[in-house]
């Protein structure tokens, strides 16, 4: 992603770091994030795009049941496939820092504080950032503007 290529670097983040992406889905800036060296911890609901990110890579990734999650970990990634909110940071380990490439805007507005809120109890407090979400008029039609062309993307 555009934003992400402009911004990472802003972080200081090195090589090593454990970076985690929530709601991950299949994103391609994973693969970005461990050319660069970083350890990459996702969370996705759907073991579908689970699977699918695995096999794109060609990787053949170990599969553990872990309590309401399945763990698929290969090749410096390790993605839980499960429900985001049912997250506890026990389950994670520490991190270095967070991406999210339009997780926060995927939600209902109604979800975004308990997200928020959920984050804040799985980092650590000097976790690093990279936000990419969309600014858009959600009283024109509201809901996630995923699909319908939003007006502005911005990086925090």
């Amino acid at each position: 992603h555009p934003m992400l290529l402009a911004h990472w670097d802003a972080l200081g983040l090195e090589a090593g770091t454990r970076v985690f992406v929530p709601l991950c889905g299949k994103s391609l800036d994973m693969h970005w994030l461990r050319e660069r060296g970083h350890d990459v911890v996702g969370v996705e609901l759907s073991e579908i795009a689970t699977a699918a990110f695995f096999d794109e890579a060609g990787l053949t990734p170990k599969r553990t049941v872990r309590g309401d999650f399945i763990e698929f970990t290969a090749g410096g990634y390790t993605l839980l496939c499960g429900d985001f909110f049912d997250l506890q940071p026990s389950r994670l380990g520490p991190f270095d820092a967070v991406y999210d490439r339009a997780a926060l805007i995927a939600l209902p507005p109604e979800m975004r504080a308990a997200y928020g809120a959920l984050l804040c109890r799985i980092l650590p407090s000097d976790a690093r950032g990279l936000c990419i979400t969309l600014e858009f008029e959600e009283a024109r039609k509201p809901g996630p503007p995923i699909g319908r062309g939003a007006s502005r993307e911005t990086a925090s």
